[in-house]
C-alpha cells in the first residue's frame, strides 16, 4: 500500500516532505500533479526528494506518494531507434500526449506496450535454468536479434515456455519457483547488472579514426575522456565514433548540451546510414536527449539510464558504445542538487563526492563473461569533457583523468587551424597501448609498436624544434633536423588529419593507417640516405612524389597506390644521387 505525506518545503528540484516512511532512492510522487521524483536524504521524520520535474507553482501542503520502487528502467524489445529522456520516458510519445512542449506530471511508458513481438523459444520446458541464460529471441531490427533473458535474480525450473506472437507485458513462460518469464526485465538504474567475470582489456575497439586507433587507442570495455573547449569539434568526433566503431550497439546520452546542438544530433543521427549493414544508424541505437533546459535532476539520472540500458545489451553478448557528452554538465546537477541540500561545497562548489560518483559510473564499463552466454560482451564508454574556458586543470577533468586509460585532448588551436579531429597528439595519451600491441601485430602488422613509437618521436622532436625555428628560421637549423621537420608535416597532415565529411576518408582501417605510415617513414629514411650521399638539403624538400602519399587518403584500392608512390619516389631520391 502506498504511503502518503505532505509537502513541507520546496526548493526549486528539492522538496522535503513530512509523514512518509521512505529508503533512500525510493521513488515518490510530489504534490496534486504527481511529479516524479527519488529520496536522496533522510533526516527524521523529514525526507527529502529530488523532483525529475519542474517545481513552479506546487506548495506546501500538498500530498506526496511513497511508490516503494527504486528509479528503474524498462529493458526490453522496443528500445532500439527509441529516443527517451533522461528517465526514459519516450520523446516521440510525449510529443504526441502534449505537443512540442513537454507539460508536468505526464507519464509515458519507455516500450510500446501494444506491439506484438515475434518471439521464438530456444530453450526447453524442465529445462534448468539460471539468471541471465537466454531462452529465446525477437528479430528487433533487420539485423539485430534481441536475446531473451531469465532475469538475473532468478532460477529454476522451466515448467512453461511457448514461441508466439507476445507484447511486453504477457507472459511467455514460467519457472517452478513462481517466477513469470516476460520479454521485458525491469531493472535500479543505480545498481551495477551483474556478470560472471570481468576480462582484461585485450581488444582494441576499433574506430576508424586515424589518431585514435594509431597514437591513442581505445580497448573494448575501456573509458576515453574527450574534453575540450567550446567549438574544437567534440560533437562530431563523438559522431564519428558512433557512426564507425565497431561496436554492435551504440547508447548515445546528450546529457545537458545545449537544445540546437542536440537537435542537430537527433536530425543527423536518423538519417545516417550504417556503414555495415546499409540501413539507418538509428537500428542499433538508443539516444537519451536530456539538454540543458529540461529538468536538472533528470540530467543526474540519464547518465545511470544510459549506462543500465548499455549493461542489458551487454548481457546479451553484445559490444556496446556508450557516449556520454557531456559529463561536465551532469557534474553540474550534482552541484546545484547539492547546494540546495546545503551540504559542504569541495572545490569549485563541486560536492565532495563527485570524484566517487565519476568513478562509479566510469568502473561500469568493462569487457566481461555474461551470466548466460559465452559470447562475450562489452561497455565501452566515451565521456565528452567540457571545461569552462579550456581549462583542463578543473574538477571535473582531473577526477575523469583518475578513472579513465584514454585521454583525447582536443585543442581550440588546431580547430581555428582547420585541423580535424583536432586531437592535440602532445597532451593526449592511452593506458591501453602495452595491451592491445599484441593484437596489432597479430591483426595488423608485426612491427607495429616500433612504427608508432617512431611517430610519436617524430612529433615529440618537431615540438622542440619548433621553438627554435620560431626564433631564428628553419633554414637555420642543421639539415638533419630539417628532415625531421618535412616528416613531421607529412605525419600531421597526411596521417593525423582526417574529414570526416568526405565518403572514404572518413573511416580508415588500421591496415590503411599502416601502410600510410610506412610511407611517410619510407620518404624519411631515404632523404636520410641521400643526405648521407651529398644531395642538398633544397633538393630533398623538393621532392614531389611525397604529396602524393595524401591522396591514398581518397582512395580505395590504397595498397596500389601507394606502391606506385613508393616507386616514385625511390625513382626521383635515384635521379638526385646521380645528380
Amino acid at each position: 500500500m502506498a504511503q502518503k505525506g505532505v509537502l513541507y518545503r520546496i526548493a526549486g528540484p528539492v522538496v522535503i516532505a513530512k509523514g512518509i516512511s521512505a529508503r533512500m532512492y525510493d521513488v515518490v510522487r510530489v504534490g496534486n500533479e504527481r511529479l516524479m521524483g527519488e529520496v536522496i536524504q533522510i533526516n527524521g521524520d523529514k525526507t527529502t526528494i529530488q523532483v525529475y520535474e519542474d517545481t513552479t507553482g506546487i506548495k506546501p501542503g500538498e500530498p506526496v506518494e511513497n511508490t516503494g520502487r527504486s528509479l528503474s528502467v524498462e529493458l526490453g524489445p522496443g528500445m532500439l531507434t527509441n529516443i527517451y529522456d533522461g528517465i526514459q520516458r519516450p520523446l516521440q510519445v510525449l510529443v504526441d500526449k502534449m505537443g512540442n512542449f513537454i507539460k508536468r506530471g505526464v507519464d509515458a511508458r519507455a516500450l510500446d506496450s501494444e506491439k506484438k513481438w515475434d518471439f521464438k523459444a530456444t530453450a526447453k520446458v524442465g529445462q534448468k535454468v539460471k539468471g541471465g541464460d537466454i531462452i529465446g529471441e525477437v528479430q528487433e531490427t533487420e539485423n539485430l536479434v534481441h536475446r531473451i533473458m531469465v532475469p538475473p535474480n532468478s532460477s529454476g525450473k522451466i515448467t512453461a515456455l511457448s514461441s508466439g506472437k507476445y507484447n511486453v507485458d504477457q507472459t511467455i513462460g514460467k519457472l517452478d519457483d513462481g517466477t513469470e518469464l516476460k520479454l521485458k526485465q525491469i531493472w535500479p538504474v543505480r545498481v551495477p547488472r551483474p556478470s560472471r567475470k570481468k576480462l582484461s582489456p585485450t581488444v582494441p575497439l576499433i574506430t576508424g579514426q586515424r589518431i585514435f586507433d594509431v597514437l591513442f587507442p581505445l580497448a573494448k570495455g575501456g573509458v576515453a575522456a574527450i574534453p575540450g573547449p567550446f567549438g574544437a569539434g567534440k560533437t562530431v568526433s563523438q559522431q564519428q565514433l558512433a557512426k564507425w566503431c565497431d561496436a554492435e550497439i551504440i547508447v548515445y546520452i546528450g546529457c545537458g548540451e545545449r537544445g540546437n546542438e542536440m537537435t542537430e544530433v537527433l536530425t543527423e543521427f536518423p538519417h545516417l546510414i550504417d556503414p555495415k549493414t546499409g540501413k539507418p544508424l538509428m537500428e542499433r541505437t538508443v539516444l537519451i536527449a536530456n539538454t540543458s533546459n529540461m529538468p536538472v535532476a533528470a540530467r543526474e539520472a540519464s547518465v545511470y539510464t544510459g549506462i543500465t540500458i548499455a549493461e542489458y545489451f551487454r548481457d546479451m553478448g553484445y559490444n556496446v558504445a556508450l557516449m556520454a557528452d557531456s559529463t561536465s554538465r551532469w557534474a553540474e546537477a550534482m552541484r546545484e542538487i547539492s547546494s540546495r541540500l546545503e551540504e559542504m561545497p569541495g572545490e569549485e562548489g563541486y560536492p565532495a563526492y563527485l570524484a566517487t560518483k565519476l568513478a562509479e559510473f566510469y568502473e561500469r564499463a568493462g569487457r566481461v563473461i555474461p551470466l548466460g552466454t559465452d559470447d562475450l560482451g562489452s561497455v565501452s564508454v566515451i565521456g565528452a569533457v567540457s571545461p569552462p574556458g579550456g581549462d583542463f586543470s578543473e574538477p571535473v577533468t582531473q577526477n575523469t583523468l583518475r578513472v579513465t586509460k584514454t585521454f583525447w585532448a582536443l585543442d581550440a588551436k588546431l580547430a581555428q587551424r582547420r585541423h580535424f579531429p583536432s586531437i592535440n597528439w602532445l597532451n593526449s595519451y592511452s593506458l591501453y597501448m602495452e595491451a592491445l600491441t599484441p593484437w596489432f601485430k597479430e591483426n595488423v602488422h608485426q612491427e607495429w609498436d616500433k612504427y608508432v613509437k617512431k611517430l610519436m618521436a617524430i612529433l615529440q622532436e618537431e615540438e622542440k624544434l619548433m621553438e627554435i625555428v620560431q626564433l631564428v628560421g628553419s633554414d637555420a637549423l642543421p639539415d638533419k633536423e630539417q628532415v625531421t621537420l618535412e616528416v613531421a608535416r607529412l605525419i600531421r597532415e597526411f596521417i593525423l588529419q582526417q574529414n570526416a565529411y568526405h565518403e572514404v576518408d572518413t573511416y580508415c582501417e588500421p591496415k590503411k593507417s599502416c601502410a600510410m605510415i610506412l610511407s611517410v617513414l619510407k620518404f624519411g629514411e631515404l632523404a636520410e640516405e641521400s643526405l648521407k650521399k651529398g644531395v642538398r638539403i633544397k633538393q630533398i624538400l623538393t621532392v614531389t612524389s611525397k604529396n602524393k602519399i595524401a591522396d591514398a587518403k581518397y582512395t580505395k584500392d590504397y595498397k596500389k597506390h601507394l606502391e606506385q608512390v613508393n616507386k616514385a619516389m625511390e625513382d626521383e631520391f635515384a635521379q638526385l644521387k646521380e645528380r
